[in-house]
């Protein structure tokens, strides 16, 4: 999927989300909220397309007061991101106290969280997660290049919105299925088949994916980053 809401070519509640991560992670390491632990999560609520709800829960040292706790979020963190909070309801930690984190509080991370690594919950996912494994598994290597295809679909302005879906069967070399949509519903198929290659061994062929280069994608998600392959802006 790809869409021209953001520079990234990313819904704006995925670029926001990662943004409120990356601030929470930015700001306990400058130590400008002193009690911050590791452990958290974000989330961005949008209805009808306007922003509705930001929520951070985070790890802190014991005897911080909630409400200093939600204060201090909000003020360095939430606010700074989402430029300003109008009509944004805001939950810093709803559950309360949240000092006990990491591996000790919460286990089993492998296969989680794949809405996270790829486009929030606006775009349907095929199931399969992307870490452990290699890009032999079209669960991650095809899901890679269909955000290729969309992306540049959009970047050379042939549609606002692309969403592309691919299909396989075990054994098939070629796909079952290419299917790609703009944002009216209209169909893009014949243009990404005729300029993109869904065949396993040609997709790690042109993205060039037996390197090292997937550690960046460990953390705020595997697309809308600079230097991957899967991003880059082709002329078409």
């Amino acid at each position: 999927f790809a869409t021209n809401e953001t520079k990234e070519f990313l819904p704006r509640g995925v670029v926001l989300v990662h943004a409120l991560a990356k601030r929470l992670q930015e700001v306990r390491e400058k130590h400008r909220i002193k009690w911050l632990k590791p452990d958290g999560k974000t989330q961005i609520t949008f209805e009808n397309g306007k922003l509705t709800k930001a929520l951070v829960s985070t790890q802190h040292e014991k005897g911080v007061h909630q409400e200093d706790i939600k204060k201090a979020v909000t003020e360095k963190i939430i606010k700074p991101v989402l430029n300003g909070l109008k009509g944004v309801e805001v939950l810093v930690n709803p559950t309360g106290s949240f000092v006990q984190g990491g591996f000790d509080a919460d286990t089993g991370l492998t296969g989680r969280k794949i809405m996270v690594d790829t486009y929030g919950g606006l775009i349907c996912h095929g199931g399969g997660c992307f870490s452990g494994k290699d890009l032999t598994k079209v669960d991650r290597s095809a899901a890679y290049m269909a955000r290729f295809a969309a992306k540049n679909i959009v970047a050379n302005g042939y549609a606002k919105d692309c969403l592309v879906s691919v299909a396989y069967a075990i054994g098939h070399i070629n796909p079952l299925m290419v299917h790609a949509i703009d944002e009216k519903g209209r169909s893009l198929a014949s243009l990404v088949k005729k300029h993109f290659d869904f065949r396993p061994l040609a997709i790690i062929e042109r993205l060039n994916l037996r390197r090292p280069i997937f550690l960046q994608t460990a953390t705020y998600g595997h697309f809308g980053k600079k230097g991957l392959p899967w991003e880059k802006v082709i002329k078409m």
